[in-house]
């Protein structure tokens, strides 16, 4: 009853992260539906900038979890001064990293002509990366806050200014990007101040909602005393952040090189990878919405030094991880052959991707109790080894073996899905013991 009561509580924290989560992917959709009415040309330079910006915008997003872990632990304590402290000082780490990233896009925005991409594609390109890499600073700055709220477990008001951003989003596009009511016909480009508006207005929003409504007055209450820089802060928030950016970033690079990698074997490969990994993609989200709320939960149980609790927890969220990933597992054996038709009717590719959907399949339960696997260990602040684990996992296993199946045994694209579910199986394997063993040695101490 304890295990079920545990998972009950993380799911029903977790939901409005993982609908947050699935309404980020629904903006880009809707971004590439709009601008792919345009010309296929409108839709490649889109792809383009979004496979460009991917790895430093995930970094980024990593770092903003180390607000979330400590706020959580604070408030665990019930120390309202710590976690007005821990929010101050990681906004501000989150925006200047945001702002980083920004002026490194701008920066290096030429690096589109020389990827290999149509020269029509990578003009039109630029500008729209330009625009999109300043929209970073409000929506990380929005993470940051977002970060905060969800550490007291008050995740529904981020959720909810995520899924009005949708209707926002579409509104703007709408005026800007075909030029409807008189305002100019901006196409791409409109596309990208449509996402640049509707992150400013979400930040505003979430920012107007935390300094005034009457849940956050006490956090807000001491900021004369609480908003201040410290260094020894600093280091706390980057000691969680920076590896939690290096594990996001480790795995967003290694799906992006299999997809190049898996690119030199020909078009329908290729294409039937994207199909299966952007399935799987989507189905991620749900995990990593859940190992987010079992990890908050364990930061505040962990604040407590309640080693029970968070026994309880981590054993609860890693058994609804399993079970998750059962069941899209077996979705995704039942809806094989149906599935690859939302994306493409062609029958080779159809039939491809109908294979690579058992892989996928197979995939689900490994990434999902991974992923657990290293939220637990960021509840208890530990994350370096984790970090190696899955440095281990994809770039000392998934991909060479990857590499070695596919090419070498000639299994094709399958050869590097064989590889992902071999790492990331050895990664969720090593995660979930250490959390379990270090829980173990620490409730044997506190008895």
């Amino acid at each position: 009853m304890a295990i079920r009561s545990e998972a009950y509580k993380t799911w029903r924290l977790s939901g409005p992260i993982i609908f947050g989560e699935l309404t980020q992917i629904a903006l880009g959709l809707i971004d590439n539906a709009m601008v792919g009415a345009i010309s296929y040309n409108h839709l490649a330079a889109s792809s383009l900038v979004i496979s460009v910006m991917n790895i430093p915008f995930v970094l980024g997003i990593g770092l903003t979890m180390s607000v979330s872990q400590t706020v959580s632990m604070a408030h665990g304590r019930r120390d309202a001064q710590k976690v007005s402290h821990y929010l101050f000082n990681g906004f501000w780490i989150c925006t200047i990293a945001a702002i980083v990233i920004a002026i490194g896009l701008q920066l290096g925005k030429n690096i589109l002509f020389h990827l290999g991409q149509d020269a029509a594609v990578a003009t039109l390109a630029v500008p729209y990366l330009q625009v999109m890499g300043w929209s970073t600073v409000p929506m990380l700055m929005f993470m940051a806050v977002k970060q905060f709220t969800d550490g007291l477990e008050l995740t529904r008001t981020a959720m909810v200014l995520s899924l009005l951003a949708l209707p926002l989003n579409i509104f703007i596009n709408w005026l800007l990007v075909y030029g409807n009511w008189g305002f100019p016909r901006m196409e791409l480009i409109g596309a990208g101040f449509g996402t640049l508006i509707t992150r400013i207005v979400i930040l505003i929003a979430l920012v107007v909602i935390v300094l005034l409504h009457p849940l956050f007055k006490r956090y807000i209450a001491v900021r004369k005393n609480q908003w201040k820089l410290n260094r020894n802060t600093v280091n706390e928030l980057l000691h969680i952040g920076i590896p939690s950016s290096l594990q996001a970033g480790m795995e967003s690079g290694a799906f992006a090189i299999s997809g190049i990698i898996i690119g030199t074997l020909g078009a329908v490969q290729q294409a039937a990878h994207h199909i299966a990994l952007s399935c799987a993609a989507f189905t991620f989200m749900v995990s990593m919405g859940l190992a987010q709320g079992g990890s908050i939960r364990i930061s505040n149980a962990w604040g407590r030094s309640n080693w029970k609790e968070i026994t309880l927890i981590g054993k609860s969220t890693l058994l609804s991880g399993v079970c998750y990933g059962i069941l899209c597992a077996v979705f995704f054996v039942c809806m094989r052959n149906l599935l690859p038709l939302a994306f493409n009717t062609d029958t080779t590719v159809v039939a491809l991707t109908s294979t690579l959907m058992l892989y996928a399949a197979v995939f689900q339960i490994s990434d999902a109790t991974q992923a657990i696997g290293v939220g637990l260990c960021r509840g208890i602040k530990d994350v370096r080894t984790p970090t190696l684990y899955v440095a281990l996992a994809y770039w000392v296993l998934g991909i060479p073996i990857g590499c070695l199946m596919a090419f070498t045994f000639k299994l094709g694209a399958a050869g590097m899905w064989i590889g992902f579910v071999s790492g990331l199986t050895f990664s969720s394997l090593l995660l979930n013991k250490r959390f379990f063993s270090i829980i173990k040695r620490n409730s044997t101490g506190h008895l």
